[in-house]
């Protein structure tokens, strides 16, 4: 069932890329929209064309999550929050040292419960509410060259499933916790990334637009569901993968050559934008 918009909406990681690209999406769907990001300035910036509401926020500082939730809450309310803040790191697990495992860690996952924890404060007490994750198809199968990343992203999506339940079992039945797993998207998190032997995976399937991202995010909001893949196939190609290991990890280099001509072919695609 369809549900109307009720209160406030707030997106994380939106001074640029796929969150500017939601509150976009939402604001048009009607929701206020309060735009956060680590700059306040930059986050201003991106909120002028939809209301002027930004606030700058660390999502791994829990107390700063809980303020905004509740600065969010008193315009009539807290109707969604979207965790989309993030980082992406590539290459194997072992060049990475403590400090950027941490960072990455902090920010994808334990900032994303952070902000889901605030919001859900808030929703529990009016009785209604909706936090919608941005996961990745990386939370659904190990992506090789994004190891870390997609770790962080299987905490969250294991969070969230999990919060999900705890509602259900608490009684919340207007509460609820979706997860956004979309395909490699052209934002600026992969423009420096089309030589990157790492980022492979990114590139192995479907390259999304922001927009077309955040036009499935702003149905979700509207119609709650637990995990949505985007593309559908390729959420359902990777959990088959999933199921397989020995497969999927035999399947390495064929990932390796797709992801390389989907590199060249983006490549090609970015020059021609350029050039146009």
């Amino acid at each position: 069932m369809t549900s109307p918009v009720r209160g406030a909406a707030v997106v994380t990681g939106a001074a640029g890329g796929l969150g500017r690209a939601i509150a976009a999406a939402l604001h048009a769907d009607g929701w206020p929209v309060l735009l956060t990001d680590l700059d306040a300035d930059e986050v201003a910036a991106a909120a002028a064309p939809f209301g002027g509401w930004s606030a700058a926020l660390d999502v791994r500082d829990e107390d700063a999550c809980a303020r905004t939730a509740g600065s969010a809450a008193s315009r009539g309310g807290l109707g969604l929050w979207v965790n989309n803040a993030g980082v992406l790191v590539t290459g194997p697990s072992w060049d990475h040292d403590g400090p950027t495992r941490r960072r990455v860690l902090d920010v994808n996952a334990l900032g994303a419960m952070n902000g889901t924890l605030a919001a859900l404060a808030v929703m529990r007490a009016q009785g209604h509410g909706h936090v919608l994750n941005v996961v990745s198809l990386a939370g659904l199968a190990a992506a090789p060259g994004e190891t870390v990343y997609a770790a962080s992203k299987h905490a969250l999506l294991a969070f969230s499933l999990g919060t999900l339940s705890d509602l259900r079992m608490a009684g919340y039945r207007e509460v609820h916790v979706s997860c956004l797993c979309p395909d490699g998207i052209w934002t600026p998190m992969l423009h420096d990334r089309l030589d990157d032997p790492g980022a492979l995976a990114s590139f192995t399937g479907s390259m999304l637009t922001p927009e077309r991202v955040a036009a499935r995010a702003a149905r979700l909001a509207r119609r709650p569901r637990p995990v949505v893949s985007l593309p559908r196939w390729r959420g359902a190609q990777v959990r088959l993968l999933d199921t397989l290991p020995r497969l999927a990890i035999g399947l390495t280099p064929l990932v390796r050559a797709v992801g390389r001509a989907g590199q060249r072919r983006q490549l090609r695609r970015a020059a021609s934008t350029d050039r146009g």
